[in-house]
C-alpha cells in the first residue's frame, strides 16, 4: 500500500505541474516562484543537517573495520579496510563515494533446505546503485548547459561522452537509458524482494516515484515532443542571475518537470537522500584507526569526583585488617 500511496501523490504532483504550466496565470508560480522555494529549502536545509552532524559529539575512534589493523611490524595490516593514516582513510572515503566499495562487498543471506544458513554474492544492488548515481551525475553536468553561457568545456566533454553512442536524431544520451532501467531495478527490488518490501515505507518508494517522474519527463521532452531549449536557457539564466522571466513557448511538459525537480530538491534534506552528504561526516568511514598508536582521550570528559583504592583503604583499613587481609600500604 505504502508504493501505492506514494505512487498517486507523485501522478498527482505531476498533474499539479502539468496543470501549472498550462494556466497563463499560474506560470510564474511554477516557473519562478516555487523553484526559488525548492532552492532556499534546500540550501538552509542541506546547511542545517550538515552543521548538526558536525556538532555531533565523536569522542572514541570507531571506524567501521573488516581488515587487520596496524599492530606489531612483522603482522601485515589491511591499509584500506583498516586505514591507521590519513591517507588510508582518504583513500577508503574515496573509493566508497566514487566506486561504493562497502556495497560491491555486500553479500545476500538465505535458509535453504537442512536448514541451512547460505551466504551468496549480491553484486546486482552494487551495479544498480552505481549505475544510477553515475547517470544522474552525468545528467546534472549535462544541464548545465542550460545555466552557462558560453558553456564550459568540462560540460561539453560530458556531453559528448554521453552521446558517444549516438543514434539517429535527436542524439541519445546513454545515460537516459540507464537512470531509467537502474531505477526501474530498484524499485522492482522493493516489491519483489519480500526482506526489502517488509522494510519500505512510503519515504522510500515516494523518493523513487518522484526521481523516476523526473527522468521520464526529460526523456519524453527530448524524444517525444518539441521543447522551446532556448526558452529554457533563458529562464534558467534568468533563476542565476536573479532576473527570471517565463518565456512564453515552453510548454506544459517543461513545467512538470521543472515542478518534480523543485519538490525534489525541497525534499532532499529532510530525507534517506542526505546520505550524499553524510557519508563525508560519517565516523565509522572518515577516521583512520589508530587507537594502538595514538592515546585518545574523550574531550568531553567533565571533571569527576574519584574515590582512589588508597583512600578506600584508608576509610576501612581497620575492618580489612580484622578480616586478615594484606594492606597495600603497612
Amino acid at each position: 500500500m505504502a508504493a501505492f500511496y506514494s505512487l498517486i501523490f507523485v501522478i498527482l504532483l505531476s498533474a499539479l505541474g502539468y496543470l501549472g504550466g498550462s494556466a497563463a496565470g499560474l506560470r510564474s508560480l511554477f516557473g519562478i516562484a516555487l523553484p526559488y522555494t525548492a532552492i532556499v529549502i534546500f540550501l538552509f536545509g542541506v546547511a542545517y543537517r550538515v552543521v548538526r552532524w558536525a556538532q555531533s559529539p565523536v569522542p572514541f575512534r570507531i571506524p567501521a573495520t573488516c581488515g587487520q589493523q596496524k599492530s606489531l611490524p612483522w603482522i601485515k595490516p589491511s591499509r584500506l579496510d583498516n586505514p591507521s593514516t590519513t591517507a588510508g582513510a582518504v583513500a577508503r572515503m574515496a573509493l566508497e563515494i566514487l566506486l561504493f566499495r562497502s556495497l560491491f562487498r555486500n553479500t545476500k543471506a538465505e535458509i535453504r533446505e537442512g536448514p541451512r544458513l547460505i551466504f551468496g554474492e549480491k553484486k546486482i544492488l552494487w551495479l544498480g546503485a552505481l549505475a544510477f548515481h553515475w547517470s544522474f551525475l552525468f545528467i546534472l553536468l549535462r544541464h548545465l548547459r542550460f545555466f552557462f553561457e558560453p558553456v564550459p568545456g568540462c560540460v561539453l566533454m560530458a556531453q559528448g561522452l554521453d552521446a558517444f553512442f549516438q543514434i539517429g536524431t535527436p542524439v541519445l544520451y546513454a545515460t537516459d537509458l540507464i537512470i531509467l532501467a537502474a531505477l526501474i531495478y530498484l524499485f522492482a527490488r522493493r516489491v519483489f524482494d519480500s526482506q526489502v518490501r517488509y522494510i519500505s515505507l512510503f519515504a522510500d518508494y515516494f523518493a523513487l516515484f518522484l526521481l523516476i517522474g523526473l527522468a521520464l519527463s526529460g526523456v519524453f521532452m527530448r524524444y517525444f515532443t518539441r521543447t522551446d531549449l532556448m526558452g529554457v536557457k533563458e529562464l534558467a539564466m534568468g533563476i542565476v542571475t536573479l532576473s527570471p522571466a517565463v518565456p512564453a513557448g515552453v510548454g506544459p511538459v517543461f513545467f512538470m518537470h521543472l515542478f518534480l525537480l523543485s519538490m525534489l530538491l525541497a525534499y532532499f534534506p529532510f530525507s534517506k537522500l542526505m546520505h550524499m552528504g553524510g557519508v563525508f561526516l560519517s565516523p565509522t568511514r572518515n577516521l583512520a584507526n589508530n587507537s594502538r598508536i595514538k592515546r585518545h582521550v574523550n574531550p568531553w570528559n567533565y571533571p569527576v569526583k574519584v574515590h582512589s583504592y588508597e583512600e578506600w583503604e584508608e576509610e576501612f583499613k581497620d575492618k580489612i585488617q580484622a578480616a586478615g587481609l594484606p594492606l597495600d600500604k603497612a
